[in-house]
């Protein structure tokens, strides 16, 4: 157990030290934050605010997991889900904020990128764990094998959690608390498993968001741009593909799927009818119109995500019991 604490604290420190080099140099580059028009106003106050944050985040996730786990075929697949959609991100943000396209990467472009990436990373981890293709399911003790279904799925699995992640960071702190709560609870999931790949791994995204949540919280200082959170987004497709726990999201990542099912209902609903069932998507942006000051509608979502993680532990240790 201590030494889960080191790597938390090693990649809290990677962080919170990195800011004060990293943060001035994104604000000389004037690597700044392009806000939406037709946002919330008071967002528009965060213009120039520096971003691609993530750069100090995904370095410290990795180069902690490493240290504590070492290098393996498990790290390696964690290496790639994380710097692989991280550098997706990256690509985006720098042609947002030194080329000046405020889109970024074209749908198509991004779509493509992160598909070859899940593809990759689906059956990267088919050969390293061969014949392998269960999953659990909650409630159930035992796994079910999904076979030959078992590529597609996780493919699908994720696009989903990546994008989901990326949706989901639009306020200050928002994104960082909220993988700061899930990455927690997958540090218990890998101790019931005795999977130290997942322990270290988990514990170091803990303490990489804890310690990015220093600048990023209320008034942010620095954004992780999709940098950051389509890094994330990696990190946390990893954890659910590595302990079989990708149904398990929809309690864990509760708070994201409805962040991402919000986008959907607006986008179907309006090309349907015309008209918005929300007043803006992701839903985040839907409670600050209704008048929820920022910092509410964060500490409200980080609540949900707590209290559906437990939701989650609950029912994973009473499937196992």
């Amino acid at each position: 157990m201590i030494y889960l604490f080191f790597a938390a604290a090693t990649a809290f420190m990677f962080v919170a030290i990195a800011g004060n080099f990293v943060i001035p140099l994104l604000s000389y580059l004037k690597f700044g934050q392009t806000v939406r028009q037709d946002g919330p106003k008071r967002h528009l106050k965060k213009m120039g605010t520096p971003t691609m944050g993530g750069i100090m985040i995904i370095p410290a996730i990795i180069i902690t997991a490493v240290i504590f786990s070492g290098i393996n075929k498990a790290s390696n697949l964690a290496v790639i889900a994380t710097t692989g959609f991280g550098l997706v991100g990256f690509l985006d943000d720098y042609i947002k904020v030194v080329k000046k396209r405020s889109l970024g990467l074209r749908a198509s472009q991004k779509i493509l990128m992160q598909l070859v990436l899940a593809i990759i990373l689906t059956l990267y981890a088919y050969m390293i764990y061969p014949g392998d293709s269960q999953v659990y399911i909650p409630f159930f003790e035992k796994a079910v094998d999904l076979g030959l279904f078992y590529i597609p799925f996780n493919v699908f699995i994720i696009l989903g959690v990546v994008n989901s992640v990326n949706l989901t960071d639009g306020l200050d702190g928002l994104v960082s608390g909220i993988m700061l709560i899930i990455s927690f609870f997958y540090t218990l999931i890998g101790l019931f498993f005795g999977i130290h790949e997942i322990l270290f791994f988990s514990a170091a995204i803990s303490g990489a968001t804890l310690g990015f949540l220093l600048y990023n919280h209320y008034p942010a200082k620095v954004f992780m741009g999709d940098t950051g959170s389509l890094g994330l987004g990696g990190a946390l497709a990893f954890l659910a593909l590595s302990t079989k726990t990708q149904f398990y999201l929809l309690f864990f990542g509760f708070i994201l799927v409805v962040e991402t099912l919000s986008v959907i209902i607006q986008v179907l609903y309006f090309r349907a009818t015309g008209k918005r069932i929300f007043k803006m998507a992701p839903l985040h942006h839907h409670f600050e119109l209704c008048g929820l000051s920022e910092v509410k509608v964060v500490l409200l979502f980080w609540i949900i995500a707590l209290i559906s993680c437990f939701i989650g532990y609950y029912i994973f240790n009473l499937s196992f019991s």
